[in-house]
């Protein structure tokens, strides 16, 4: 693995597990001796982190963490809305023309989602999540939506945190995650459409109301 992308995927990792808080500043030394890069490789990694939005150039010196409010996260569900509700109708009119091994993946997601306890397990099921995610990325075969998506995701990290301790969201959320799961097997384009709406909006009345309580 090249420097730059060793150094990106550690910066990237402490940026959204909040390792490294929003309005942290990564001095070039300081960043290039901990990580054990040059500074060309750790240039190249916060020019990807900056160009993903994660880091923002204060002066030819100094990068920071860049912060998340709440217009942030209404802007990011609006796109995340498009896109998700338009991946999961097209995932479930694919499976109308595939073979029934094909429903049979979203149908095992569906088992999973009913499975997992989110509240003892949170990391577990974030997990599931992300393969699903892959499922969803694979059934749909459009490059442009999965590039799109995947910036969503990125920051998405970010802004999950802010729900993870709440037991109830959280269980709710799954049974949402099953519904969507089970509309793609079925190939129902409707129901994996309103779903998914119906989930993003719920998830970003909790991580609004989760900002506002602790502010």
């Amino acid at each position: 693995m090249r420097a730059s992308d060793r150094a990106y995927r550690v910066l990237l990792d402490e940026i959204q597990t909040g390792a490294l808080a929003p309005g942290t500043v990564l001095g070039e030394v300081e960043q290039s001796t901990r990580l054990g890069v040059s500074r060309t490789p750790l240039r190249e990694a916060l020019g990807r982190l900056g160009a993903d939005g994660l880091v923002a150039q204060q002066s030819a010196r100094v990068t920071v963490v860049t912060d998340i409010d709440a217009d942030d996260i209404r802007e990011l569900f609006e796109l995340r809305r498009a896109l998700e509700e338009t991946t999961a109708r097209l995932a479930a009119a694919r499976q109308r023309d595939r073979t029934p091994a094909t429903a049979d993946v979203f149908s095992g997601f569906a088992a999973e989602f009913a499975a997992v306890d989110p509240v003892a397990d949170a990391d577990a099921y974030y997990g599931v999540i992300a393969r699903f995610d892959a499922a969803l990325d694979a059934a749909v075969a459009n490059d442009y939506l999965t590039a799109a998506l995947r910036t969503v995701r990125t920051h998405l990290v970010r802004v999950r945190r802010l729900a993870r301790d709440n037991p109830d969201r959280l269980s709710a959320s799954v049974a949402e995650h099953r519904l969507i799961a089970a509309a793609i097997a079925a190939g129902d384009t409707d129901l994996a459409a309103h779903a998914t709406h119906v989930h993003l909006h719920n998830a970003l009345t909790s991580i609004l109301d989760s900002l506002e309580a602790a502010s």
